[in-house]
């Protein structure tokens, strides 16, 4: 400070000699200061340089002095200068005025760019904010080059150079048009990553680690290989991780070394340097401060054993993180342990080996207070209530509120991303309030479809209220668009494609019948008419008629856990046909279906559109009652009218789907379904209805029969059914492999890789179930709120079917529904 201080001083020294050469400058010499002028302002006011200076008007100064050296330092730190002088304008005696110099610094008037894409220019106008009207100072030169720089660098252009280049605007004075000049240059690839001191890792494996710095290869086409600094480094990091994993506790990276190729200035040869270390061991493991669990019940909840591999990673899970829950602080936490802690301290490191002391601080048990739910606008309170697993009043258990957070997800109202669960502990009272966030999404459906059935293009047009409310149906203003947000399902589903063929069916579901308990009620009513495209007055009109209703009670089990649900269902169906042969065993008449279906499940996945974990079980079984058996009749002599007047048969049905989390969002599906249609009676034979039809898509249309259509990817549709007339035992196998492309509740987006196979057959005597028909494939998945989702696949068949010898080897596929076409 000092030495800017003399240099003003002397610059101002200097403007006195060369102003008053008469004055005697050896002397330092007290004025009245009378007045201030500025000379050299454009384009800031003059009265503001005089504000800035700080210099006292009619007071005293001194010539030389402070307050002279201070206003030139006030004007410099303002940055809109490039020179500042004080002189002397004229001395009169006691008095003295003086004259304030500057020469602005030039302003940004407009900027051009050189050649850029637009959409790069727009996101380099965006990190460097508006230009026009700021001061060119040096400082903002270097951020401009800066900023372009590091915005292309860190795309792999590491050779980017930005040119600036000022001219002064031709109207405006004091303005310069600037233009920036980015010149890119190639990306910069790596050409070799060598890997130098390690002994116990091979190369190869190392480079697998380096999964965003790779070697320029001609197969890494998937994968770029540009060299970025902040890739290197993370890779490098997880590097260490998988060494310290293996129990390589000392491992670290020596150095890396970067540099251009002599043979080619775009590729980088990245050189990286290890060193491994010992293998350590875990020693003796201690516990202090626990009196809640013994030590034994603590090392068995650790697994870890003395003589074990070091792992870091494994011992941070067996303590705090474990995805499965099994971890020491889960069983403080589960019984409401909140306050508890744990630290690992390593006490002794002797030889390979490591020993830990495991010091608790177990607290008191917290007692939840109270319980919010935030950011639900059209879900009533009640409904979110219901379905969290933390009240008032009960001891905290970190297991509840994952389950609460599972449960939210699965309803299907909320962004499952973006639920949140906020604890907020009071240590002094040993209370806790917890606070549950929720982003409402859509969740009523429009379905606006078209399908293919019996050759002809069958249309479809259905609403479903996934959130419903009976209670507010009479209330005006809960009409928006309806009355919503108790939670309730309402379906109105109709089809047709003219004259030969029309259907129309409706649904209601309560989930909490009376609002206490989870239990459920579903009445179903539907009707169906398929023709042969002539009125109803014609005399050669054929049809058939099908009217049904159905009514469920589901009720959730708390044995062998919660998770499992039972469902009973009673159906009717009755057919009445007209002249109508093609489907039916025979073709004029009418058939009663009263079937009771019983559906055993358990559903543990995590949320409904994309889950990760978790997985879903069910055994269905529907029976008839078995007529045959007691009415007394001979079914040889019956005709058919007779036989079928009452359909008799049992169904078992057995599906299951798994949900592994291979790595982040990449998931793993695996699905297996097998059915079986029965008969009580020989005599009476097989039922014509209920039976199996596998093949294609599985989105064919419609069906009359109960028939179940079941996709099978690759193949015709129904191409894999044994028996025209549909087949009474099926198999099915899938594994698909899954990843995200956007999780937005708006737009679901996620592809798949898919392998499965199935077959059908006529009798237990023929059933194989290794079996089946091949096929692979790829395919994406797209969920919107409005229309539910929709998919596109792909598939190749492996196999040949005898039956449809001309059949293509691939096909392509497009589905509708969450579980459409599935076993």
């Amino acid at each position: 400070m000092k030495k800017v201080f003399f240099a003003l001083l002397f610059v101002f020294t200097a403007g006195l000699l060369s102003a008053q050469p008469l004055m005697d400058y050896g002397k330092v010499m007290e004025y009245t200061l009378v007045d201030v002028h500025v000379h050299g302002c454009q384009q800031v006011d003059s009265s503001v340089i005089k504000l800035i200076s700080g210099l006292p008007i009619t007071d005293k100064i001194t010539i030389p002095g402070e307050k002279t050296a201070d206003a030139i330092d006030n004007i410099w730190k303002e940055n809109m200068f490039e020179d500042v002088r004080i002189e002397v304008c004229r001395i009169e005696g006691e008095y003295i005025w003086l004259d304030i110099i500057v020469v602005e610094k030039p302003k940004i008037g407009s900027v051009t760019w050189g050649k850029i894409k637009k959409s790069e220019r727009e996101d380099l106008e965006e990190k460097l904010g508006r230009l026009p009207g700021l001061m060119l100072t040096e400082y903002r030169k270097r951020f401009i080059i800066e900023t372009c720089n590091e915005h292309f660098r860190s795309d792999g252009y590491l050779n980017c150079q930005t040119i600036l280049t000022e001219k002064p605007d031709p109207i405006l004075v004091g303005r310069f048009t600037l233009n920036i000049n980015v010149i890119k240059g190639k990306k910069v690839k790596i050409s070799e990553l060598y890997i130098t001191g390690n002994k116990d890792f091979s190369e190869g494996k190392i480079r697998r680690t380096f999964k965003d710095t790779k070697r320029k290869r001609f197969y890494t086409f998937f994968k770029s290989s540009k060299y970025l600094e902040e890739n290197l480094e993370k890779d490098e990091a997880k590097l260490l991780a998988k060494y310290h994993k293996k129990g390589y506790r000392d491992a670290k990276i020596v150095r890396d070394t970067v540099y251009v190729s002599k043979s080619n200035p775009n590729r980088v040869i990245v050189e990286v340097e290890i060193s491994e270390g010992n293998i350590y061991h875990f020693g003796t493991i201690t516990w202090i401060g626990n009196t809640k669990y013994s030590s034994e019940e603590l090392d068995k909840r650790l697994g870890i054993a003395k003589g074990d591999v070091y792992n870091q990673e494994l011992l941070d899970s067996r303590l705090y993180m474990s995805a499965q829950g099994n971890d020491v602080s889960s069983l403080y936490m589960d019984d409401g342990y909140l306050f508890f802690q744990i630290s690992p301290v390593e006490v002794n490191v002797h030889g390979d080996s490591i020993d830990y002391e495991m010091r608790i601080y177990e607290g008191r048990q917290a007692t939840i207070r109270n319980v919010t739910v935030v950011g639900n606008t059209k879900t009533n309170d009640k409904v979110i209530m219901r379905e969290i697993r933390t009240r008032p009043g009960q001891l905290f258990r970190r297991s509840d509120v994952i389950r609460s957070q599972r449960q939210l997800a699965s309803l299907g109202y909320f962004d499952p991303e973006k639920i949140e669960i906020n604890p907020k502990p009071n240590p002094y009272d040993g209370t806790v309030d917890i606070e549950y966030r929720v982003v409402e999404r859509p969740s009523d459906q429009v379905e606006l479809s078209g399908g293919w059935g019996a050759n002809r293009i069958v249309g479809t047009l259905g609403v479903s209220f996934n959130n419903f409310s009976t209670k507010n149906f009479f209330n005006a203003s809960s009409w928006r668009p309806l009355p919503s947000g108790d939670g309730q399902k309402l379906s109105i589903r109709a089809q047709s494609n003219g004259l030969y063929f029309q259907s129309y069916n409706a649904s209601f579901t309560e989930p909490w019948l009376g609002g206490k308990k989870p239990n459920s009620l579903s009445v179903t009513f539907y009707h169906s008419v398929q023709s042969n495209g002539l009125k109803a007055s014609d005399e050669n009109r054929q049809d058939v008629k099908i009217t049904g209703a159905s009514i469920g009670f589901g009720k959730v089990l708390k044995r062998p856990d919660d998770y499992f649900q039972i469902y009973a269902e009673l159906n009717y169906q009755y057919y009445q046909l007209n002249k109508f042969a093609s489907v039916f065993a025979f073709s004029d008449g009418y058939s009663n279906n009263i079937s009771a279906r019983i559906t055993l499940s358990r559903n543990s996945t995590d949320q409904q559109i994309y889950p990760r974990s978790g997985s879903s079980i069910k055994l269905i079984g529907q029976f008839t009652p078995p007529y045959s058996v007691f009415n007394n009749k001979d079914y040889t002599e019956l005709s058919l009218q007779e036989k079928y007047k009452y359909v008799e048969y049992y169904k078992w049905k057995f599906t299951s789907s798994w949900f592994t989390r291979l790595a982040g969002n990449l998931v793993l599906n695996t699905r297996i379904g097998f059915g079986y249609l029965g008969m009580y009676n020989q005599e009476v034979g097989l039922s014509p209805f209920e039976r199996f039809y596998l093949g294609g898509s599985g989105l064919t249309g419609y069906a009359l029969d109960g028939r179940e259509i079941i996709a099978d990817r690759g193949y015709d549709d129904q191409s894999l059914t044994a028996s025209r007339t549909g087949s009474p035992i099926i198999a099915k196998y899938t594994w698909e492999l899954r990843y995200p492309v956007s999780l937005n509740p708006s737009a679901t987006v996620y592809g798949l890789a898919f392998v499965e196979g199935g077959n059908t057959w006529n009798s237990i005597k023929a059933f194989n179930p290794f079996d089946v028909y091949r096929s692979a494939g790829v395919g994406v998945r797209v969920f919107l709120p409005m229309f539910g989702l929709l998919g596109l696949d792909w598939g190749y068949r492996f196999d040949d079917v005898p039956t449809a010898p001309f059949m293509q080897k691939s096909q392509v596929h497009f589905t509708i529904g969450m579980n459409l076409g599935e076993l």
